[in-house]
């Protein structure tokens, strides 16, 4: 398996390399959270600090969330639950707490993979309706009029958009979109979602889910 990992501790990094090309996986090193964005695509999994020299960790994972559907596990030594559960619900596949014994982390990344390939590859594209929205571009069109979103109405919309039909909770549009809920204010969100239902001019497919959160589409 070809594993990308974005760890910038030269001693963490050398340790993993070594035990990974032992039990027969291709590493790939990179230290910083800008390679990791462009160079994900050539690899099965991505394995990351989150304590990055060029980026916050948690942001580089919303953004691997966004843009692809490949495995994260996220390796830190930040192992409060706060931390874990905002991993989590950025989309990290599984979390482990530095020092990780060895034999865990690579049975834990191979579970990862294996889920990973018994998912379907995300879309690019959402179509809901008519509206349409681009996930890889961040492009939203309806009836095939651009529509022009602010930077976190788009957020917004693509945290909804990738899990189209589902409920989404506020929390978790908050810790996604915003970087942590425990320090968004509520009402910001509310706000965003009153203008996404105006500019695309179709409120009925914002539907809110009274005490818990939002969902796109009808059903």
């Amino acid at each position: 398996m070809r594993v990308l990992l974005v760890e910038d501790d030269d001693g963490v990094a050398n340790a993993l390399v070594e035990v990974l090309t032992a039990h027969g996986h291709q590493p790939t090193r990179v230290a910083r959270g800008a390679d990791a964005l462009t160079r994900h695509r050539d690899h099965d999994l991505v394995l990351l600090d989150l304590g990055l020299p060029d980026a916050n960790g948690l942001d580089v994972l919303r953004k691997l969330r966004r843009i692809g559907p490949i495995p994260v596990v996220v390796l830190t030594a930040r192992g409060e639950e706060r931390m874990v559960v905002r991993g989590l619900r950025s989309g990290a596949d599984d979390y482990l707490v530095k020092p990780v014994r060895m034999a865990e982390l690579l049975a834990r990344i191979e579970a990862v993979a294996r889920r990973g390939r018994a998912m379907p590859v995300a879309a690019d594209e959402v179509l809901v309706g008519d509206v349409r929205v681009d996930l890889r571009t961040r492009r939203v069109r309806v009836e095939d009029h651009d529509v022009e979103l602010t930077p976190k109405e788009f957020d917004v919309l693509a945290v909804l958009a990738g899990e189209a039909g589902t409920a989404v909770s506020r929390q978790r549009l908050m810790d996604e979109v915003w970087g942590d809920a425990y320090l968004a204010v509520s009402r910001s969100l509310d706000v965003h979602i009153a203008q996404l239902r105006a500019k695309l001019g179709r409120p009925e497919l914002l539907v809110t889910i009274r005490g818990f959160g939002y969902r796109f589409g009808e059903h």
